[in-house]
């Protein structure tokens, strides 16, 4: 596969790393269609880049078959899914005011886990249609799970678990997808400039780099963008988790 002839959905298309990799996949000649609850920002992205958007609710079953079914009418293919769509919120398992909050838990598992696998589900229904490849490939889903999901901090026990699901399925999921030719791959970034860290103080943002081993520095989300470009062009990649860190451990 390349880029140029890629036809992606990418989630999360509104901000962050989703918006980085839908600006590097158009900047390369794909055909991307953003999908975000973010209707404002998403359309105006779409259009300065030449790409589609669509309102979408990752975690509702019709709103993602609507987002997919007009990517597909906009772009004649899906060839590639992005998930980069998530929430990052914390709160520990106890603290003084009380047990952690089910409904918190559940939201996280519901819009990182669940909503990934809600859009690489669907996705992959439309890829399995494609003509294959020479190799028999006819695709590839890169969803975005977190070093948190194997270094959790405390705080994290909701956020680790939905992105220690997303680990968890890349294989299998890899595996259910072969004999179609969807590849499945993940991406674990480290600590990445998107919005959310944005908004920390600016001496916090500058500790949380220098625990960066090497370079020490936030990573930008322009770096995660060009290696899922890399995933999609390199068809041997697949089942993998690929962690994007700096070799940083948290701890």
């Amino acid at each position: 596969m390349e880029l140029k002839n890629t036809a992606a959905l990418i989630t999360g298309g509104a901000s962050g790393l989703g918006e980085a990799t839908a600006r590097h996949f158009a900047a390369n000649g794909a055909q991307v269609t953003l999908l975000d609850r973010d209707v404002s920002r998403g359309k105006d992205i779409a259009a300065e880049i030449g790409g589609y958007f669509a309102e979408t609710d990752v975690t509702d079953e019709a709103s993602v078959q609507a987002a997919v079914a007009l990517g597909l009418e906009k772009m004649g293919k899906i060839t590639a899914a992005v998930n980069c769509a998530g929430i990052g919120t914390a709160e520990k398992t106890i603290h003084k005011d009380g047990a952690h909050a089910l409904d918190h838990y559940r939201r996280l598992i519901d819009v990182n886990l669940v909503g990934s696998f809600n859009v690489a589900r669907l996705a992959a229904l439309e890829i399995a249609k494609n003509e294959p490849e020479a190799d028999g490939a006819r695709g590839v889903i890169i969803n975005t799970a977190s070093i948190a999901a194997f270094d959790g901090q405390k705080g994290q026990v909701g956020y680790a678990s939905s992105k220690g699901g997303i680990v968890g399925m890349t294989l299998p999921m890899a595996r259910d997808l072969a004999r179609d030719g969807i590849r499945v791959m993940t991406i674990a970034p480290g600590i990445f400039m998107t919005p959310m860290l944005a908004s920390l103080p600016e001496e916090v943002q500058k500790q949380l780099a220098a625990d960066v081993p090497n370079p020490p520095r936030l990573g930008d989300p322009s770096e995660y963008a060009r290696l899922a470009g890399f995933i999609v062009e390199m068809g041997y990649l697949n089942g993998e988790v690929i962690r994007i860190d700096g070799a940083l451990r948290m701890r």
